[in-house]
């Protein structure tokens, strides 16, 4: 079979993964904290008779840790994180890490996610405050105060730029490598009264959804051709009647 038809498909299965992932951006343009997808793509080579041929993989997902818009809620509960850290929440998963600042406070005190989840402190305590304290002050390096009195602190973490990213609940992400917590806070911080929105840029997903589109059906349009010069080949090759 010639080299090309392999070429051809290999491309289209890679850019149903690349379509995939630019969908599941767009469908989540409005989540809180929500981090975007993207796929890095790489040559594979391989010997094809006497000559080399690129086929392209199925491509490597990851993460964009590109910072979202901030938008101003003036709700006490909400914060944006300034920087490169992440609020530490509690899920089914376990202790993941995520930018959507959006709380609530329960009967009892706790700080929870919007889903219910457990809002943790530097040393992965779930935090409790008094809610009949009153207002809750939240300061730049996550300390929290009511009444004049510090009633905890928001756990902010960082994560290292190695580290593989993989998704759990709440726009959150679980790193392949422990978190550390902040100690320096000239960078890096909370701004109470606002949150940070996802950071899908929509023109840009809707230009890279029509380019996806129109490359597929150039592949598509590649391995008609070849299927057809093969057929021809065939007819003219065949043993004659």
């Amino acid at each position: 079979m010639q080299s090309g038809l392999y070429v051809a498909l290999s491309a289209q299965v890679a850019l149903e993964r690349r379509l995939n992932t630019v969908a599941n951006n767009v469908a989540n343009l409005s989540t809180a904290g929500y981090r975007a997808e993207e796929v890095k793509f790489e040559s594979v080579l391989s010997e094809a008779g006497a000559g080399t041929v690129a086929f392209v993989s199925q491509g490597d997902t990851f993460i964009s840790r590109r910072p979202g818009s901030i938008s101003r809620t003036d709700n006490p509960l909400d914060v944006a994180i300034q920087g490169d850290a992440w609020l530490s929440i509690n899920t089914p998963s376990g202790a993941a890490y995520t930018k959507d600042g959006r709380m609530k406070m329960d009967a009892s005190g706790a700080l929870q996610t919007m889903e219910g989840y457990a809002v943790l402190d530097i040393g992965g305590t779930p935090i409790v405050v008094n809610p009949t304290g009153g207002p809750l002050s939240i300061g730049k390096d996550g300390m929290m105060s009511q009444d004049n009195s510090q009633v905890g602190s928001l756990g902010l973490f960082k994560i290292d730029s190695r580290s593989h990213l993989t998704r759990a609940g709440n726009a959150s992400v679980i790193p392949s490598m422990p978190a550390t917590a902040v100690q320096d806070f000239t960078s890096i911080g909370v701004q109470q009264g606002f949150t940070e929105g996802a950071n899908v840029n929509p023109v840009l997903e809707m230009t890279r959804m029509i380019s996806i589109s129109r490359a597929f059906d150039s592949a598509a349009s590649t391995i008609s051709e070849t299927e057809s010069s093969m057929l021809s080949a065939i007819r003219a090759l065949g043993p004659s009647a």
